[in-house]
């Protein structure tokens, strides 16, 4: 059984002036997408700033988001890391911590082989009993999870159910998907391809627009769940101006100010990632109003 179907937000993580993370804003957050329809919470990862937060808060703010959400619909922690053993303790703590399940991004920096991503992924594996969705972003991490990689590490360790999919590369999903005959669980990684890789199997998004817009992405993917294409897709196109004014900037740093648009105190980034531009501000502005979001 699938962790979840639909929409899940990639939930950013609000700070405080003084770079402190901002409890009181983040339980606001979770409280807004949770009363308009998310799907699921998928709590540090790349959207959420764990990059740039210490062991021990990463883990604090995964264990907030689990207790606050309560079992109303699944949390995913964010527990990758480019060290094998650090991916393993944190994936045990929030599976101590009560996380429905884990997102396991692909070592970043090191380039793992495949056979390093079949080792790596194995060794959380086997120290965990919960879901674990990988996560394919060749992009950020410079490493490339294979559709053969993907689908024997499915097939050997029944704990690893999906893969969250941020390649762009159709071709390779599909191969992935072909190969698999059904044993992975498929999610849209970009919000500008939600209908295509849901149209060959996929069962949602882990979403960055669904930080500003969660019932209208979730209403995407019901669309394609319900298996009305035709009028999901044109909500992918109506939807599709703005995610490239959220994506304008590296993630996160427009949903943040996008965030800030709609009356969140989302607070700074936390450096090397800095504000957004004044003119890619304005450009984003001008389609949330559009969209109807402001």
């Amino acid at each position: 059984m699938a962790i979840f179907k639909g929409a899940g937000v990639a939930i950013a993580t609000p700070f405080k002036e003084n770079g402190e993370v901002n409890y009181e804003e983040f339980e606001r957050l979770i409280e807004f997408q949770i009363e308009n329809g998310t799907d699921a919470i998928i709590v540090c990862g790349t959207t959420g700033e764990a990059a740039t937060m210490s062991e021990e808060e990463h883990m604090d703010v995964v264990k907030f988001c689990i207790d606050k959400v309560a079992k109303r619909i699944p949390v995913i922690a964010g527990t990758g890391s480019n060290c094998t053993e650090t991916a393993v303790k944190l994936s045990k703590l929030a599976e101590e911590y009560g996380a429905d399940g884990l997102l396991l991004v692909t070592p970043y920096y090191n380039k793992a082989t495949q056979g390093g991503l079949m080792a790596h992924f194995s060794a959380v594996a086997k120290e965990v009993n919960i879901p674990i969705i990988l996560y394919n972003v060749p992009s950020r991490t410079g490493c490339n999870i294979l559709p053969e990689t993907a689908v024997k590490l499915a097939r050997e360790y029944k704990n690893i159910v999906g893969i969250k999919d941020a390649t762009g590369n159709i071709s390779q999903t599909t191969k992935m998907m072909q190969l698999a005959e059904g044993c992975i669980d498929l999610y849209s990684g970009d919000d500008d391809q939600i209908v295509p890789i849901m149209s060959i199997g996929g069962l949602g998004v882990i979403s960055v627009l669904s930080n500003i817009a969660p019932r209208q992405t979730h209403e995407i993917c019901q669309k394609c769940l319900d298996g009305e294409f035709a009028a999901a897709r044109e909500l992918q196109f109506k939807a599709f101006p703005l995610v490239k004014a959220l994506f304008s900037e590296v993630n996160p740093i427009p949903v943040k100010s996008a965030l800030k648009m709609v009356g969140f105190a989302a607070g700074p980034l936390r450096l090397p990632l800095t504000e957004m531009e004044p003119e890619n501000q304005e450009k984003l502005r001008a389609e949330m109003k559009k969209f109807g979001l402001i």
